[in-house]
């Protein structure tokens, strides 16, 4: 019985902890929300004072109202994971309340009888009227064990008393926990309301100016693609140089690759602080989702003004080139991968360059109040999504 009541009471605790761990995980998402989206209304506030009711702008809110929803379900299940530890904490604040008035009882008992027999000498003379002296010796053992049976009453009820308390603390505490984070959750509620308004305020504003936007993506798709061809020439032409090296220089390349390789989801970001507003491979407008844009092999991270640049991994700088529409780019290669970073106004490398992990490569140019980063990574000659690859 008594070891059943020890599991028992393990599995309770365990079961307590992993809802602990929950919330923390849960906290942490939320955290990290909150810092993106304050980011964001920096990157806005930034944007609107030079450039209101821009494309920019739209692309800034919509990942504004992404980031809000996910906000809002992130502190959802954050608030479920706290009312699952206060269900929890609520039976365990039961279970102590009914052990304690079960020692309470037993302990009254205790010293009813306790008081009845107060007088010592009716203890003597019981002991002394028992027939034999094993009886008399279990009397005066059992006497014993009623008197220390009294003390250590005292004792579990003073500490169940205690756990009681504590474990009402922490309940309350719960308790006022979870009222904050619906009450945070209805003011995000709030926001998004205010953030769909201003975005739907923008597309239509913008719907008016048609005949310019199709002129403006007609220009950037040549641009595009002549950035794309240049890319895929650049490395093609490296992965041909690199398979004439000697037996040597391959080994390394293969080791370095495995590196980067094993690295896929870690790498750090090129910029330090930044939210991607446009994603890898095929998008429509977003004022106009009948036009499509031009395939982005890469990601567009909008950062602060003129953030700096960073290398994402030990690699050789293959080329620097300025390209139409993305000022200063830079071409790195990591063995069998490459990154390529654009519209830089700065560079502080040149071709032949050896870089490690978080070199500065440039500075970014000014784009609507901040500046973005086309950032690009490839396997070979094959493009990759850098968000798989960048850390979360």
């Amino acid at each position: 019985m008594k070891k059943a009541l020890t599991f028992l009471c393990f599995i309770s605790l365990s079961i307590i902890s992993l809802y602990g761990q929950n919330i923390n995980e849960q906290t942490k998402r939320r955290e990290a929300l909150e810092k993106e989206i304050q980011f964001l209304n920096n990157q806005l506030s930034n944007t609107s004072k030079q450039h209101k009711n821009s494309t920019k702008e739209l692309e800034l809110i919509r990942r504004q109202i992404s980031n809000r929803k996910t906000l809002i379900l992130q502190i959802t299940n954050e608030i479920e994971a706290i009312e699952k530890n206060i269900r929890q904490k609520q039976n365990q604040v039961n279970k102590l309340k009914s052990d304690l008035d079960n020692l309470k009882k037993n302990y009254e008992h205790l010293i009813y009888n306790s008081y009845k027999y107060r007088d010592k000498t009716i203890w003597i003379l019981y002991i002394l009227a028992s027939k034999d002296f094993e009886q008399g010796y279990k009397r005066w053992n059992y006497l014993k064990r009623f008197s220390i049976s009294l003390k250590e009453s005292a004792l579990v009820i003073k500490e169940k008393n205690k756990k009681l308390e504590s474990e009402i603390l922490e309940l309350n505490t719960l308790k006022e926990r979870s009222l904050k984070m619906r009450e945070g959750r209805e003011s995000e509620y709030r926001s998004l309301a205010s953030e769909e308004k201003r975005a739907r305020d923008i597309v239509q504003r913008l719907s008016r100016q048609e005949r310019q936007f199709r002129q403006q993506i007609t220009d950037k798709r040549r641009e595009v693609e002549r950035l794309n061809r240049e890319i895929e020439r650049l490395i093609a032409q490296a992965a041909k140089a690199q398979q004439k090296d000697d037996y040597k220089n391959r080994e390394i390349d293969i080791v370095l690759s495995g590196k980067f390789e094993n690295n896929r989801g870690k790498l750090p970001w090129p910029v330090r602080q930044g939210v991607i507003i446009e994603k890898f491979g095929q998008h429509n407008h977003p004022v106009f989702p009948n036009i499509k844009l031009p395939f982005n092999n890469g990601v567009n991270i909008s950062t602060t003004l003129n953030a700096p640049v960073m290398a994402i991994f030990d690699g050789e700088v293959k080329q620097v080139l300025v390209m139409p529409g993305y000022n200063q780019c830079v071409l790195i290669q990591h063995g069998n991968y490459y990154t390529f970073y654009t519209k830089m106004d700065k560079i502080f490398v040149k071709s032949g360059d050896i870089v490690k992990t978080g070199d500065t490569i440039g500075i970014l140019t000014e784009s609507e109040g901040n500046s973005v980063l086309h950032f690009q990574l490839w396997q070979g000659t094959t493009k990759q999504n850098p968000e798989i690859w960048l850390s979360k």
